[in-house]
């Protein structure tokens, strides 16, 4: 695939709501690429199997495989995440402002006309009014998605839950609750059947044990830990996403670029996260950055060299000296392909 092809195409999954990453094969013959969906079955389940190979290098959203002849490089993406807010209360009011400066959809689902509208929630991306039985047919459950369930009563977080058990797993189920009332509710949904093992993958009593007490107290500690399980998670999971920005630029203007620059991996401390990107042409234009700095200088000479040539390159640059200079606080290093992108 072109450029721009695999970008409009990793853009187009990403739009739809799946996760998708782009895999890339660097090998003497050139270069492969390949956007892989989640909504794709038989390519997920082969990235999937890659991901778990016990010789790949994981760095956040990049993942390598190296053999003697040949590199793979995974990049894994995400769409947006989006937090759907289950019950419209005073919990939920606080929920939402923070989880919207935190880069979240916000959704929020109430079954009464005096807590579920726009004008209660002016900084949610959508507010709907309806009742509790139909909440999964007017929301389509994604494994990207993270579920806060703060209802008023016991029998709407159990109605709540049956309807998530029922269905796709999402990434995050958490459900407010004393001990008590939450004990109740698990112990009716396992004799009912449900399975043990979904049950004990529910959040519950909600949020990082914080000592909160006020609603924005206990809004603090749901994102707290909604964070803590989008970031640490492991494998293909919705926290892992790379550059998604120049994501976008590629996707329409691909072909203008001569090369692609991606941090790999990284140690100690560095400007930028693995899987940041940077497009330039052969005079010198640039879209986003590493760094900056002359350790991005000398990649972009290096980047000249791969345009003229073709093919790839990896790079490893070692800022210890250049922070000095520039009077940065980094000092780590970087792993940075360098690839041409007429060849890709």
């Amino acid at each position: 695939m072109r450029t721009k092809e695999t970008y409009s195409a990793l853009l187009s999954a990403l739009e739809s709501g799946y996760r998708a990453v782009v895999l890339s094969k660097y090998s003497e013959s050139g270069i492969a690429k390949a956007v892989c969906r989640e909504d794709e079955p038989d390519g997920w389940a082969q990235v999937d199997a890659l991901l778990t190979d016990p010789a790949v290098i994981q760095d956040g959203p990049v993942t390598q495989l190296k053999t003697e002849t040949e590199i793979t490089v995974i990049e894994q993406y995400a769409p947006k995440p989006r937090m759907i807010i289950l019950g419209g209360g005073h919990i939920a009011l606080a929920l939402v402002k923070m989880a919207k400066l935190t880069d979240f959809y916000t959704v929020v689902f109430d079954d009464r006309p005096m807590y579920a509208n726009p004008e209660r929630f002016p900084e949610a991306d959508e507010v709907i009014c309806d009742d509790f039985s139909r909440v999964f047919s007017r929301l389509k459950i994604r494994t990207t998605d993270y579920v806060v369930i703060v209802t008023r009563g016991h029998k709407h977080d159990t109605e709540c839950l049956e309807g998530l058990l029922a269905g796709i797993a999402p990434t995050y189920t958490g459900m407010i609750g004393s001990r008590r009332r939450v004990a109740i509710v698990l112990k009716q949904l396992e004799s009912e059947g449900y399975p043990a093992a979904r049950l004990d993958e529910i959040y519950t009593p909600i949020g990082l044990k914080i000592g909160a007490v006020t609603p924005a107290e206990i809004s603090v500690a749901i994102l707290a830990e909604i964070i803590e399980v989008k970031r640490k998670g492991k494998g293909l999971v919705s926290g892992l996403t790379s550059d998604v920005e120049i994501v976008e630029w590629l996707a329409g203007c691909g072909d203008e670029a001569d090369a692609l620059i991606t941090i790999l991996e990284t140690h100690g401390s560095v400007p930028r996260d693995t899987g940041a990107k940077m497009a330039m042409t052969y005079e010198g234009k640039t879209i986003n950055t590493i760094g900056g700095g002359c350790a991005e200088s000398d990649v972009m000479q290096q980047a000249r060299t791969v345009i003229r040539e073709g093919g790839f390159r990896i790079l490893t640059v070692d800022m210890t000296d250049t922070a000095e200079e520039d009077g940065m606080v980094c000092g780590g290093t970087m792993q940075v392909l360098v690839e041409s992108t007429k060849g890709a």
